[in-house]
């Protein structure tokens, strides 16, 4: 096992581009290799910075397919940087598949700090953040209901992201599942100029939103059971 970083897994910016350190732009700039969820995407934040190394596509349609492949030049003395379209990887996005072989394979890693869209929605809640629970993306049809019933019990925060085209589903689904009530704070388009935080029953939230052009991507942070408020 070399002593050497080989393998950085570095956080992009989940909307403006100022929110990036200057250590990712630094490991950025010195990598071999940048892999990208979408390299379209990432140019564009690599081209505001003015990094010139090389981007390849790592994403979960063919992350199986190349993660060998990437180990490997690790191996051969390569160094990666990881990145996603926004945020940290890994957090529902690219990237486990290869931390975990990297790690099988001896080779040494480390996560720089950095934006995720989940800390700031569940501070701008006002919700209890002593102890909450990330759910990500709730499945779309298998084990929906039982993630959805199991939401409703929580005594903790619960947090999950959703799409702009399928927020309002969510929010219905919520509705009938926890009831017209239950607390919630809806957050879209953090750290951009048209950044929103909606607080309020979800049946306020649903009439809100529906009404609206939907735009941006969304985390909603939902209040513990009502019985242990």
């Amino acid at each position: 096992m070399t002593n050497e970083i080989k393998l950085f897994v570095v956080p992009t910016p989940i909307g403006n581009l100022d929110d990036i350190t200057i250590r990712a732009i630094d490991t950025l700039k010195n990598s071999d290799l940048i892999l990208s969820e979408d390299t379209r995407h990432a140019k564009k934040l690599l081209s505001h910075y003015k990094i010139s190394t090389k981007v390849k596509s790592y994403h979960l349609n063919n992350e199986h397919k190349k993660v060998n492949e990437y180990v490997e030049l690790m191996l051969n003395g390569k160094t990666i940087s990881l990145i996603t379209d926004a945020g940290t990887p890994c957090i529902s996005d690219p990237g486990f598949l290869l931390v975990r072989e990297s790690i099988k394979n001896g080779i040494k890693i480390t996560c720089l700090p950095g934006p995720t869209a989940l800390i700031p929605a569940l501070v701008l809640s006002g919700l209890s953040s002593e102890t909450f629970i990330f759910e990500g993306f709730l499945p779309r049809k298998k084990g929906r209901k039982a993630k959805l019933k199991e939401i409703s019990d929580n005594t903790i925060t619960t947090i999950i992201y959703e799409s702009p085209h399928r927020i309002i589903k969510t929010l219905s689904d919520l509705l009938d599942s926890l009831g017209a009530d239950r607390e919630i704070s809806v957050s879209r388009e953090i750290s951009k100029m048209y950044e929103e935080t909606y607080r309020g029953s979800i049946n306020d939230a649903l009439n809100y939103f529906s009404d609206k052009k939907i735009k941006g991507e969304f985390v909603i942070c939902i209040n513990r059971s009502k019985d242990q408020s």
